[in-house]
């Protein structure tokens, strides 16, 4: 593993809180949320890297709606490591202006890049799967994937093929890479079942290690506008200014297709930590407590001849009473109620063409 002083983390921490509505807004989204009773999924994702990388190296990206709460939960950074990107441009130029930021700090650094709304629980395991990565991405020419499990055939991840195991001179780890033969895109239910068959495919949870050299050289021959970004970056008396001019130049697209899609080699190490991408209601349900016949919420709640209702009360002092309802989600806060049909628990989201702007 690099020294301590050469590891950096970016944290992607903008997006839209429309998947949570009403306890998420816009200007609040999941991942600045508390929704299991211990803290933030940000201020997790931080917490976990406490031994893996100094607080001084971490850095956050969100986006100018989201800073102001994004700079009270990460207190304990420098305020010049939160950044908010000056337009929305996907997670191929906000992993860019990361690189050019860690660049103009240390040129040789080993830097991962981590979203910011995932539920890890196990922070051993996770120090672990990391660190081997941190190793292997100095130790090679590859950018390093981190890669989940399947449970199930879910068609709405992206898959990694995992190939043979990668041979890495002067390597030695727990949890050993194999190269990656290549990317797949969310698959049709049936293609989905397929992948899970063979077993040898990981859920791409979004999570990459690199170091700067290797990257940025990559960069530069698949996609050349962002590498000639990340140098002007590097460069740049005035990074504040010069983020502000150039970030809304660059073509919105994805780092998956701008870049891991095409590089010369990427590996692939499988996560033996737990990992919840907290995806909808559904997916919050199975934290919260259960009462009566699978009826599982936030806080104390009356029911009789209720069941598979997914509670979360968000408003103190009241009091959620249900009776002879089924498969409901009930949300309620200080400004809105939500009553929805649990099995449209994906389609949440579509409300936000439709309500009033005052509540996004």
């Amino acid at each position: 593993m690099p020294a301590l002083s050469d590891t950096y983390a970016l944290i992607l921490a903008g997006g839209s809180g429309t998947r949570f509505w009403p306890l998420s807004r816009n200007s609040k989204p999941k991942q600045l949320l508390d929704l299991f009773g211990t803290g933030t999924l940000l201020e997790q994702t931080i917490r976990r890297l406490e031994g893996l990388v100094p607080l001084e190296n971490i850095l956050i990206l969100t986006n100018e709606l989201q800073v102001d709460a994004v700079r009270e939960i990460a207190s304990m950074l420098p305020a010049e490591n939160i950044f908010a990107e000056p337009a929305k441009r996907d997670t191929a130029p906000a992993v860019a202006l990361g690189i050019g930021l860690v660049a103009a700090r240390n040129p040789d650094a080993v830097m991962m890049v981590l979203p910011s709304d995932q539920l890890i629980q196990d922070t051993a395991a996770y120090h672990s799967v990391m660190r081997d990565a941190l190793a292997t991405a100095e130790k090679s020419d590859g950018l390093v994937t981190i890669g989940i499990r399947p449970t199930w055939a879910c068609p709405s991840y992206g898959y990694i093929e995992r190939g043979v195991p990668a041979v890495i001179e002067g390597l030695e780890c727990a949890n050993p890479p194999v190269e990656v033969s290549r990317f797949r895109e969310k698959p049709a239910p049936e293609l989905a079942e397929q992948f899970l068959a063979e077993g040898n495919f990981s859920w791409n949870a979004g999570m990459f290690v690199w170091s700067l050299p290797t990257v940025i050289e990559q960069l530069a021959k698949y996609s050349p506008q962002l590498a000639d970004f990340i140098s002007v970056l590097r460069d740049a008396p005035d990074l504040v200014a010069t983020v502000a001019t150039e970030f809304p130049k660059l073509t919105p697209i994805s780092i998956d297709y701008a870049l891991m899609e095409n590089a010369d080699r990427v590996l692939n190490i499988e996560a033996t930590f737990d990992w919840d991408d907290v995806g909808s209601w559904i997916s919050i349900a199975k934290y919260l407590e259960n009462y009566g016949e699978e009826n599982r919420a936030n806080e104390a709640i009356t029911q009789s001849d209720s069941q598979n209702n997914i509670i979360f009360n968000a408003r103190p002092g009241t009091r959620v009473a249900l009776l002879g309802v089924d498969d409901l989600i009930v949300v309620q806060t200080g400004d809105a109620l939500l009553i929805a049909n649990r099995h449209q628990a994906d389609s949440i989201k579509k409300l936000s063409d439709l309500l009033p702007k005052e509540l996004l």
